[in-house]
């Protein structure tokens, strides 16, 4: 199967549901940073190691608390800069599922020094089967985001569940964060984030059977996108 997207020209991922702010936050022992609230945070991920439905995913050598995430993807369809909220959605191609694939130890490291994450998202993320057009879903739309149910699972079970209607910043607000005197171009991708208990450092590695192993298979579902289904690949020791 052909990515849904022909070129991904950039990778810019969000951090818009709260409840997975929450959920991280408080595994370690954090209270929800004030500061969350006041803008749409992103950051900029490697955009060119874009994995298909069903690609084989490299399990990186140096980490061993390999997660996923699941989360949803808009995709530019045409240039803009410093473009409102109110006028965003018309920027909008189409909607597809991603899987914001993270090597957890690396990222704690890196976030304590005060940058990143990078190194911990730099070896993949998923995106596919499709790519879903607003109107398609104009039906469901709830908040600030759709009434559509969001599902992991791990080896055929249900970790994840969640919808994308709990969104807090909206699709609109990230491209108008993102545009503000940055040209935005067709093929740049904005990720919404995980959705809350979307993944392994939300739910405790006790109990969702550990950090993937090789010989994986993750399943993202999203309703009304298909499903994202990807292999975790042998891990290279030296």
């Amino acid at each position: 199967m052909k990515l849904p997207i022909p070129h991904v020209r950039s990778l810019r991922d969000f951090y818009a549901f709260e409840a997975h702010v929450k959920n991280a936050r408080a595994r370690r022992g954090l209270e929800m940073l004030p500061a969350w609230y006041e803008f749409p945070a992103f950051y900029f991920s490697n955009h060119g190691v874009i994995a298909k439905n069903d690609d084989v995913i490299l399990y990186p050598r140096y980490t061993d608390e390999l997660d996923y995430e699941l989360e949803v993807a808009a995709v530019i369809g045409k240039a803009g800069i410093n473009i409102s909220a109110a006028e965003a959605d018309s920027y909008i191609a189409g909607y597809t599922i991603m899987n914001d694939w993270s090597a957890r130890d690396i990222q704690r490291r890196e976030m304590a020094i005060g940058l990143g994450p990078a190194k911990a998202k730099d070896f993949a993320t998923s995106l596919g089967p499709f790519l879903i057009t607003p109107d398609e879903i104009e039906d469901r739309r709830a908040g600030k985001g759709y009434d559509l149910y969001m599902v992991a699972r791990r080896n055929g079970k249900e970790l994840s569940r969640g919808n994308w209607k709990d969104i807090h910043w909206s699709f609109a607000e990230m491209i108008a964060r993102a545009s503000e005197d940055v040209m935005l171009y067709p093929g740049d991708v904005l990720g919404s984030g995980t959705v809350g208990t979307g993944c392994i450092l939300e739910l405790g590695p006790e109990n969702a059977g550990g950090w993937l192993q090789s010989g994986d298979v993750i399943e993202l579902e999203v309703e009304r996108f298909g499903v994202l289904r990807n292999v975790i690949g042998e891990k290279v020791r030296e």
